[in-house]
């Protein structure tokens, strides 16, 4: 039986693994899919403590991974589709294979949601974006589109007037769905705009992106406009799938836990993204992923390993 498993490899992960390693405690890191988790679709990150210069999303993560690696992390490139509690601890499967365990950190992060179109994969994070923290700052004096139209969308575009020259709001409908003091934020600030009943339906050129082509969702006639960036503001959906009816959940949907990571699960923590609705920022997520993986280790020692 292994001691420790840590479910997804983004930050919050590997910040996990770097902890229960240097504990000895050799966990497992199950990568998933897509190793590195959000960061492997920005491009410099400069907001992240020791790098002056900034880093580069992926780099930052291969760092990471090296880091647990050489304190004795054991990665495993599956994803894991099946999770349950078993007699002597959990219990997880990874393409054929069962797994058993006594403690696991579940750290498979939250998914943005993007527009779904077939051409944007190509531009994020090259003029297409879903973190105005992460990426604002590269759009000094330029002008600026944020899709959505709640709390987070009206956040994203006040935010983003400290850098840009115009920030415009995207929404479907004709009226904000945000609470009314953050209409009355958006409203009164003279750098942002709005384009009521409209959706980008899609991205035109080369990138980095310089052309969006929106649609009036009233009339259905397309216009194309020239901006120089986009920010997504419509949501993120944590992974929780496989602990659906397992682990308790809070009224957004994130994993509920307490001020130690902990779920209602004895040995199971949560950390990162998949268990933080409000910043999902890189160093909250290390630091989650930190305060994780020494509560695992308090668990362990308290069970007897």
């Amino acid at each position: 039986m292994e001691n420790l498993i840590i479910l997804g490899a983004g930050v919050s992960g590997w910040t996990a693994a770097i902890y229960a390693g240097r504990a000895e405690l050799k966990p497992l890191v199950f990568t998933g899919i897509e190793e590195g988790g959000q960061l492997m679709l920005t491009t410099t990150v400069e907001n992240f403590p020791g790098f002056s210069d900034g880093i580069l999303g992926p780099t930052l993560m291969q760092e990471m991974k090296k880091q647990s690696e050489k304190f004795g992390a054991k990665v495993i490139q599956k994803e894991v589709t099946g999770f349950k509690k078993i007699k002597e601890g959990y219990e997880i499967t990874a393409g054929k294979e069962k797994y058993s365990v006594k403690a696991v950190i579940i750290s498979t992060g939250a998914s943005a949601r993007w527009l779904g179109l077939p051409e944007e994969k190509k531009f994020q994070g090259r003029g297409l974006h879903t973190c105005a923290t992460c990426d604002g700052f590269f759009y000094k004096d330029k002008e600026i589109f944020v899709v959505g139209g709640g709390d987070s969308a009206c956040e994203e575009a006040n935010f983003l007037t400290k850098f840009a020259k115009t920030v415009t709001i995207v929404h479907r409908r004709d009226e904000l769905k945000a609470s009314k003091i953050m209409q009355e934020k958006v409203k009164s600030n003279p750098k942002i705009k709005f384009l009521w009943n409209s959706e980008i339906v899609k991205l035109v050129g080369e990138a980095p992106l310089k052309t969006v082509t929106i649609k009036n969702t009233k009339t259905e006639k397309t216009k194309d406009y020239k901006i120089d960036g986009v920010f997504l503001a419509i949501g993120h959906v944590p992974n929780v799938k496989i602990f659906e009816g397992i682990i308790k959940f809070d009224e957004y949907g994130f994993i509920k836990t307490d001020e130690r990571r902990r779920t209602n699960l004895p040995g199971v923590f949560a950390a990162g993204d998949v268990q933080d609705h409000i910043y999902k920022q890189a160093i909250t997520a290390a630091g989650t992923g930190c305060e994780a993986a020494i509560e695992a280790e308090k668990y362990l020692a308290e069970i007897g390993n």
